[in-house]
């Protein structure tokens, strides 16, 4: 089988991690914009890390085979300083309107202030102007109370709920995402935000339709495997296989090729590696002997 993470932030990952995720069958990957785990003091350095997003990082994946799109916001932690906030929004058209990005995000709440609201509409504005699709970080506490929250605000601003990825849901939240109409996702995150097995019956309950599974493996204890995995336990429980495409392939593809950043059928044809290429003068491989691919594997 073939795989969609669309919620990984690879950023914080090894090149190993790469590899295993090629060879476990990941295809694409969406990485969006997100705290990088102590607070950026200038908007110099959101400048860095979108330019890291949307270049070295593509890169990077394309080396072992794996389409690489990205997600371009101010995440809801940061959006509480407001005096940095102002100065990212403004430098936000920049990257969000580049190739390969396929979304907004990941925005949202955190602690749900006024001031994540503000940088929250701002963004769903954008989007909405912009026709892209939104992917929403829901908050860790009060997640019930801010994923309503995100729902009713994103109608506000004129998101069509086709158009909505609420990330990070669970058990208490599923309903209320599903009901308005918009994308299901779970992050399949150890000890914490949803495990496979949890996963398996939520897809048992409810269906497939519109349910997402990802990883959000980021600079925590965390498994980029962790969407091939759960796959591989729902086809053990007796999930049909079907269904398991939908929710680790076909559901991510349809909600983000909305942006109109993704050529479908080039991401069906089996990806031609060329490791001799660089990205400013620099390579992956650190002298070690690359892998050229001269014509499509069988």
């Amino acid at each position: 089988m073939r795989f969609f993470d669309p919620h990984i932030h690879v950023t914080s990952r090894s090149t190993d991690d790469y590899e295993a995720m090629a060879a476990a069958g990941i295809r694409a990957i969406v990485e969006p914009a997100f705290w990088l785990g102590q607070a950026r003091t200038n908007v110099g350095s959101f400048v860095d890390y979108f330019s890291s997003l949307l270049g070295w990082e593509r890169f990077r994946a394309s080396q072992f085979g794996i389409a690489h799109y990205c997600a371009i916001g101010l995440n809801s932690k940061e959006a509480n300083n407001e005096g940095l906030a102002k100065d990212v929004l403004e430098i936000l058209p920049r990257f969000a309107l580049k190739e390969g990005v396929v979304a907004i995000g990941e925005i949202g709440y955190d602690e749900i202030t006024a001031a994540e609201e503000r940088a929250y509409e701002w963004q769903l504005d954008f989007a909405a102007k912009n026709q892209m699709p939104v992917m929403v970080h829901s908050p860790h506490r009060d997640k019930k109370r801010g994923i309503q929250r995100s729902l009713d605000v994103a109608k506000n601003q004129g998101v069509p709920m086709e158009m909505l990825v609420i990330d990070h849901n669970n058990e208490e939240t599923v309903e209320d995402t599903l009901n308005a109409g918009a994308w299901a996702a779970f992050t399949i995150y150890p000890h914490t935000k949803m495990g496979s097995e949890r996963m398996v019956e939520l897809v048992r309950q409810y269906g497939p339709e519109r349910i997402i599974v990802d990883s959000s493996a980021d600079w925590g204890v965390s498994d980029p495997l962790s969407v091939p995995k759960t796959a591989a336990l729902m086809l053990e429980r007796g999930i049909s296989p079907e269904a398991v495409e939908l929710v680790t392939w076909q559901n991510a593809l349809d909600a983000y090729a909305q942006s109109g950043q993704i050529d479908r059928e080039a991401l069906l044809a089996k990806p031609v590696i060329d490791q001799s290429q660089l990205f400013g003068d620099n390579s992956v491989l650190r002298g070690q002997t690359p892998r050229i691919d001269t014509e499509v594997p069988n």
